[in-house]
């Protein structure tokens, strides 16, 4: 069975992707079940990741769910298709799961032999993308995990609630063309009229701080201390170091000083004494 959570989260993303791809192209990609595709690389790329059976059983499905119910919006096409797939029996996912075992052996092979032609400049490249990848991933995760615990949203700047209330009568038809308008208009603005917009940003750190604090506590008690924000060491905390580290520091070369204060004097008293003599 496919995970629920995917087919809940993703599929307004399954929707698209279907409605954007032409017959002709489905042709070409080879989605089938009888019989696995050929791999092939794209303008010199790594070949493309098959297929697995879910999305197989998707495709198939697709055009007769539309056949039966030409009305129905995409996004419950999908519906149907993830409780069709949830009703069926092991052995009747069988032959997609089949099929996409055999397409991820080709691929697989595929993927090795790709690897193999690169040199060490384009497969370091290639790393440093994936890494990229990973990171941006991994930061969409943690977003989601934070909004869904409910962490406070950070404070806006002055020209953000400018733009907030005057976007809708913002000149332009396209979103670049409105921000520009936004822009000379918030450049155009008096000094005390975007002092207004300065005391709602003021107001809003209050409103962030005070709720941050409620928040943190609440991950405490529930034992999410790795949420926390971590406050580095102030220049108060720096300076009194410092001033420790000085005086300690200071003491020995005052005893060094009056050490050599000391062998001077001695030594100038022995060179009268026996200038005397």
């Amino acid at each position: 069975m496919a995970p629920l959570g995917f087919m809940s989260i993703g599929v307004n993303i399954l929707t698209k992707s279907f409605s954007l791809l032409s017959s002709a192209s489905r042709e070409r990609c080879g989605w089938a079940i009888n019989g696995a595709k050929a791999l092939t690389t794209y303008a010199g790329g790594p070949p493309k990741r098959p297929l697995n059976g879910y999305m197989r059983f998707v495709q198939q499905q697709r055009p007769q769910v539309l056949r039966q119910h030409p009305d129905v919006k995409a996004t419950d096409v999908i519906k149907q298709i993830a409780t069709r797939w949830r009703q069926l029996s092991a052995d009747q996912k069988q032959p997609f799961e089949r099929a996409a075992l055999v397409d991820m052996n080709q691929y697989k092979v595929a993927l090795e032999r790709y690897k193999a032609a690169l040199t060490p400049a384009q497969s370091q490249a290639i790393e440093e993308e994936e890494r990229q990848k990973r990171d941006r991933r991994k930061a969409i995760r943690r977003k989601r995990e934070l909004n869904s615990l409910g962490k406070p949203k950070r404070p806006r700047v002055p020209f953000n609630i400018f733009m907030s209330e005057h976007f809708e009568g913002a000149q332009g038809t396209t979103l670049v063309a409105k921000m520009k308008s936004l822009q000379d208009d918030w450049r155009r603005l008096s000094n005390l009229k975007k002092q207004v917009y300065v005391q709602l940003a003021e107001d809003d750190k209050v409103r962030y701080t005070n709720e941050m604090k409620r928040w943190e506590q609440r991950m405490v008690r529930m034992g999410r201390d790795d949420l926390i924000r971590r406050k580095p060491a102030g220049r108060k905390t720096a300076n009194a170091a410092k001033k420790v580290a000085e005086s300690k520091n200071a003491k020995p070369k005052k005893v060094v000083a009056k050490k050599k204060k000391v062998v001077k004097k001695t030594l100038t008293k022995a060179t009268a004494a026996r200038k005397t003599k």
